[in-house]
């Protein structure tokens, strides 16, 4: 995709624009890929990433193009989230593009076409098939249920066998009571049951299950939540989602649209949480890096802050698919410039 389609794209209001993208990824337009530079291989959660630029979740709701946006060069991407039911979601309009502070204001509301959509689609797409790349799958609960909990257990039973790894999405702001999942006793109560539902499954033994957290919590919130993880072997956290919070930096007529601010603003406090997340873990749980990364440098600060891997999403919408080799060339110079020979040596370097 190249970057005058994508300005031919950005013509149109934010959610056609992604339509029109999926529908365009959906015809395997892509560049061709070379092997990335054994530097940024990494072996984690018992899986082989060949670079640590992921896609977090929301761009492929319903996991329609993930091949064709592994052969734009992502390590890893995350599909979803996906509800046991299928959602229209929020009313719309529920995303708004702040072109001045290159962000985005979303009050999507976990719109996707259901599990058993999801379900056929990974089915199809076959795992073991996929010459590269890592596919995750990110759940999450319908706005009606009554037990949240039941919604989760009955998307990983689904869809965790069909992915390399399950995301636990109990930080979205735009689906009333999801964030509270986060609270301690409610977020145990939840793992737990997680836990119970894998070892029923022997598809499910060694699939990796992460948890994604808000970047809005106190600092009660994540010693929670980090010793949580602890206790239970949670295999990892992905930090973090988008933010409520509105920083008086945003000059966009936008800024005051409600929903889940993403992008360029959102860099320094969820690389503030990573690295408090980090600390508080004892660097003994992997975490993926979100939020803000608009660069190569930035995505090496991620790492050095305690990322394993970290992913990008907003970044992509404004600068287009380039940006996945720019990002890759930027952290093999920051790499030679410390003297690292993998990525792995610089995760948490800063802290």
């Amino acid at each position: 995709m190249n970057n005058l389609l994508l300005k031919f794209i950005r013509i149109f209001p934010p959610e056609i624009s992604h339509s029109l993208t999926i529908k365009i990824l959906k015809l395997k337009f892509s560049s061709r890929i070379y092997d990335d530079d054994p530097s940024l291989h990494q072996h984690l959660f018992g899986l082989d990433f060949r670079n640590p630029i992921g896609l977090a979740a929301g761009f492929d709701k319903n996991v329609e193009v993930v091949e064709s946006l592994l052969n734009l060069g992502f390590g890893f991407v995350e599909a979803g989230t996906v509800t046991p039911k299928p959602q229209f979601g929020n009313k719309k309009p529920r995303v708004f593009r702040l072109l001045e502070d290159q962000a985005i204001i979303n009050h999507l509301g976990f719109n996707n076409y259901g599990s058993k959509y999801a379900e056929n689609k990974l089915v199809r797409l076959n795992l073991n098939s996929l010459s590269k790349g890592i596919v995750g799958i990110n759940i999450g609960k319908n706005n009606d249920t009554n037990y949240a909990v039941d919604d989760y257990c009955l998307c990983l039973e689904k869809l965790g066998p069909l992915a390399h790894y399950t995301t636990i999405n109990i930080s979205s702001p735009n689906t009333p009571g999801l964030r509270d999942l986060q609270n301690r006793g409610q977020i145990e109560v939840l793992v737990k049951a997680l836990r119970r539902r894998k070892k029923e499954y022997p598809n499910l033994e060694h699939k990796p299950i992460l948890f994604k957290i808000a970047p809005d919590l106190d600092e009660e919130q994540l010693r929670d939540i980090a010793l949580m993880s602890l206790a239970n072997e949670i295999d990892g956290l992905v930090i973090s989602n988008s933010s409520i919070d509105r920083p008086s930096s945003l000059i966009s007529h936008n800024k005051k649209e409600i929903g889940g601010l993403s992008g360029k603003p959102l860099y320094i406090k969820s690389t503030l949480v990573l690295k408090k997340m980090y600390t508080l873990t004892n660097g003994q749980i992997p975490l993926i890096g979100v939020g803000g990364i608009s660069n190569g440098t930035e995505f090496y600060e991620k790492i050095k802050a305690g990322a394993s891997l970290a992913q990008i999403y907003t970044a992509l919408v404004f600068q287009g698919p380039n940006i996945i080799n720019k990002i890759k060339q930027e952290i093999l110079s920051c790499l030679k410039t410390d003297g690292f020979n993998n990525i792995k040596e610089a995760i948490g370097k800063d802290v």
